[in-house]
Order: C-alpha cells, then structure tokens, then sequence
C-alpha cells in the first residue's frame, strides 16, 4: 500500500513538473515578446522622428527658395535651423540606444515629391498647412515617448526636445494664419 501511494506520488509529481516546465517557456517567452513590443514602439518612435526631421529640413529648404512670402521663408530659415539641431539630437540619440541611421520614411518621401512639382503660386499655403499637420503629429510622437518610452535614453531624448517641437508648433500655427492656411490648418488637426 505504501509503494503504491509512493509510486502515485512520484508520477503526480512528474506531470506537475512536466506541465509546470511546459507553461514556463510560455510565460518566459510571453515576457521577452512583451519586451520586443516595447522595444520595437520605441524603434518606430526613433524612426518616424528622424523622418519628420528630415521632412522638415528638407521642405524649410524647399521653402527658403520656393515661397514668394517673407513670413514663410522667415519662418522656413528657422526651421532649417532648428532641425539641423534636432536632427542632429535624434541621430546621436539612436545612434547611443543601437538604432539604425535616419532615412526618410516613405509617406515623408511622398510629400517631398509633392513638393518638388508644386507650382510657387500654392507653395506657401501648402508648405504652411503641411508644416502644421506634421508639427501636430511630431508632438503627439515625442509626448507619447516621454511618457510610454521603454528605452530609458529615448524617452529622456522625446522629454527634451518636446519643448522646441512646441514651440516650432507654435510658430507654424502663426505663420499659417499669416499666409491664409489657418482655416485649413485647423480643420486638419481636427
């Protein structure tokens, strides 16, 4: 009687071990695949503000030598600028956390495009209105990776440069209205 309680014990103990050693890599695996998740909002983070970056940079030359108004070329010569900086941040910041080099992604490839046909006589109010929309989307971008960022150096990177994107956003918002755009500026972002 007892070596069959004995034997009884020793197989329930078996399964359980089984099963427990089965659901383990589970939850190990459930764990690493929460990380790569987080890992990889970070990477579309990182990605998507180098593109927006270099859209910026590239549409405020665009509109330094297109725009036939002096608060557009005004307000792209700043851009410029900034972005030099920013973009410049963002690349050190992906470089330190391991992410790839900035390229333009292409949804910003396509604006460009657009871009480069326009005639002068739409450029301003264009450029103004895109410059808002993307502005709009870079500064929910950086808010939602200073707060959700899992990459320690990213998040801090997104809680610096949030305040410039702002303001940038600020001054795009009254260049469009100066040129027109406002009224479209503000039923886009709606």
């Amino acid at each position: 009687m007892g070596i069959r309680f004995l034997a009884t014990a020793a197989i329930t103990s078996l399964v359980l071990n089984a099963i427990f050693s089965i659901l383990t890599p589970t939850t190990a695996a459930a764990q690493t695949a929460a990380q790569h998740t987080a890992l990889a909002t970070d990477s579309n983070f990182i990605q998507s503000a180098m593109s927006v970056g270099l859209l910026q940079a590239q549409l405020g030359k665009m509109a330094q030598e297109q725009g036939t108004n002096d608060v557009v070329r005004d307000y792209a010569k700043r851009i410029v600028a900034d972005y030099a900086t920013l973009n410049q941040q963002l690349a050190t910041g992906a470089r330190q956390a391991a992410y790839p080099h900035p390229v333009l992604l292409r949804p910003h490839q396509k604006i460009v495009d657009r871009f480069n046909y326009m005639s002068k006589s739409h450029f301003d109010k264009e450029y103004m209105v895109e410059t808002v929309r993307q502005h709009d989307e870079a500064v929910r971008l950086f808010e939602q990776e200073a707060k959700d960022g899992k990459v320690a150096s990213l998040k801090q990177l997104a809680a610096s440069l949030l305040p410039d994107l702002q303001q940038d956003q600020a001054l795009a918002q009254k260049a469009a209205g100066a040129v027109g755009a406002a009224e479209v500026t503000t039923s886009a972002s709606r």
